[in-house]
């Protein structure tokens, strides 16, 4: 009977043991399961998306408006018996137990369509905010390359097919000294209100040494600004209105994710059958060939090395993980893509929960 007695008890302390994974246990384990999960799937839809556009398909994205998980743990225990008034014969015993455990996530996605359709992917990034990125740090060369179309008239290459066109090479020229002066910190950005406005001045400052005032000099002639300009404004549009203005003409998300596809390697049979267009030559900036924004491979069978694969028709298209350059980029254009969501997000369903 004893020994029976210290098997419930011993039993029940487990099924304790185990409920302390649920509840504050469980937050830790859930944060950073949901997390890699979440952040896995966009990288997997944002290529998927861009790879669509490559071959003239339309992109859709989801957003996962909520997660909400709800667990539940239940368990019995029933132990009975009996003895024989005869000594010499063994009591008859019955053991049982039974128990369940679920888990019921609710996870509400919201698709992006009509207004904040249009105002996450069409509309065309802030040129203030092209400007604070180059201030955060992120590399000038990057941030004009993947955010911007022309600066004072000079354009940069673009690969969407309607109207697809290669740089001007002042333009490369331009962003390669943009990121000389970004490294010896001889660009500055200030805010001031002008006209009941916010409006950005972008200061370029050449007194440090020699090599930074002749780099100032050949920046300013390159964009045609008045060279005893002290503060420059910073505006949006292809032609600036005097020598003191700077007029960015920047892309929306959805230019930029065209402009990416544009990259993409198709297999040759795919252009044989008019599946998609034939990628644009690769480009040349002082001898040398220019670095993709992305590199974005695609073969037959899932790659074994790939930090994002995506299928798609009858092949896989992915980025090679020793590949540092083009997963910096794809990086930063997720966060460029966060950057600009200004529409309102719906709001999540209220639920509620039973507690027994």
């Amino acid at each position: 009977m004893w020994n029976i007695l210290f098997f419930l008890g011993a039993l029940l302390l487990l099924a304790l043991s185990g409920c302390s994974g649920l509840g504050p246990g469980s937050v830790s384990r859930d944060r950073f399961d949901y997390t890699a999960a979440l952040s896995d799937s966009w990288k997997d839809e944002m290529l998927l998306n861009i790879v669509k556009l490559r071959y003239g398909d339309a992109p859709v994205f989801l957003d996962v408006a909520s997660i909400i998980t709800q667990y539940q743990l239940q368990g019995s225990l029933s132990l009975s018996g009996s003895w024989y008034a005869n000594p010499t014969t063994l009591p008859a015993q019955v053991l049982g137990g039974q128990g369940t455990y679920s888990e019921r996530p609710t996870i509400t996605y919201s698709p992006l369509i009509g207004e904040r359709f249009a105002r996450s992917l069409m509309t065309p990034v802030p040129p203030s905010a092209i400007i604070s990125l180059i201030q955060a740090g992120y590399p000038a060369d990057l941030v004009f390359r993947l955010t911007v179309h022309s600066v004072n008239g000079l354009q940069n290459r673009y690969g969407g097919q309607s109207r697809a066109r290669l740089a001007d090479p002042r333009f490369y020229r331009l962003i390669e000294l943009l990121r000389q002066q970004q490294m010896s910190n001889a660009i500055g950005l200030r805010l001031d209100k002008i006209d009941q406005r916010t409006a950005s001045l972008l200061i370029i400052r050449g007194e440090a040494d020699e090599e930074a005032r002749v780099a100032t000099q050949e920046i300013r002639h390159l964009l045609g600004l008045n060279p005893a300009a002290k503060e420059l404004r910073v505006v949006y549009g292809s032609v600036a209105k005097d020598d003191q203005e700077i007029a960015i003409l920047s892309r929306s998300i959805l230019d930029i994710l065209v402009d990416l596809a544009s990259y993409i390697e198709v297999p040759a049979k795919h252009v044989a059958e008019n599946r998609v267009n034939q990628t644009l030559p690769a480009e040349n900036h002082a001898g040398k060939p220019l670095v993709p924004l992305l590199r974005i491979h695609n073969s037959p069978d899932k790659p074994g090395n790939a930090f994002i694969a995506v299928p798609y028709r009858d092949h896989w298209y992915w980025l090679d993980d020793r590949d540092i350059n083009s997963k910096r980029g794809f990086s930063f254009l997720m966060f460029v893509f966060t950057l600009v969501e200004t529409g309102d997000k719906t709001p999540a369903p209220v639920v509620t929960i039973p507690t027994g």
